[in-house]
């Protein structure tokens, strides 16, 4: 066998070996980077509810502390959670809290989204999200599923299922992470 050779098959097998791996990241990647308190924020995607709709990332809110809640309109349990999340937003929000729902409900639901909006007064910014590219991106297993996002991007807590936000120790550690500049109430 020729030096040559030897150097295909050594490609072939690094090649292969590269397959394999690229393979298993695209198939086992959620078990691989699971998202969960630490790790990076992942890319959000929604699209604003108002006549000129645009597309908004997790860009949008770069150096923010983000209240990310992804939600649907047929959730009660989202329903039940909305009141305690719109207390948060009106008492953080002008000391840097973005609070940024995202519906996943089906294409053409913006109507109801907005419908829902205005029932329960919702004040912070709702997105929808009907591909549920953010679904996949967080890895969502319920909904409502809930991540609490720092300045520098890292997911500080993530809850599955409805959450009293404005229960004690969720609003201590919102006042953290926006610095502890906020009076307590």
């Amino acid at each position: 066998m020729t030096q040559r050779q030897q150097w295909g098959i050594v490609a072939g097998v690094v090649l292969l070996l590269a397959l394999v791996l690229g393979a298993g990241v695209h198939f086992l990647g959620d078990e691989l980077f699971p998202v969960s308190v630490g790790s990076k924020a992942p890319p959000i995607h929604g699209v604003t509810l108002d006549s000129a709709k645009r597309e908004k990332t997790l860009g949008d809110y770069k150096g923010k502390v983000v209240l990310l809640n992804v939600w649907a309109t047929w959730c009660e349990p989202c329903r039940v959670e909305m009141p305690s999340i719109e207390k948060l937003h009106r008492e953080f929000g002008p000391h840097g809290l973005s609070v940024v729902a995202i519906s996943v409900d089906d294409p053409g639901a913006e109507q109801r989204v907005r419908d829902f909006v205005k029932e329960l007064g919702l004040t912070f910014e709702v997105l929808h999200d009907p591909k549920q590219v953010t679904t996949r991106n967080y890895q969502i297993t319920g909904y409502p599923e809930t991540f609490l996002i720092a300045r520098d991007g890292v997911i500080r807590k993530k809850l599955i299922g409805a959450s009293d936000w404005s229960s004690e120790g969720n609003r201590a550690l919102v006042r953290e992470l926006l610095g502890g500049t906020t009076a307590s109430r």
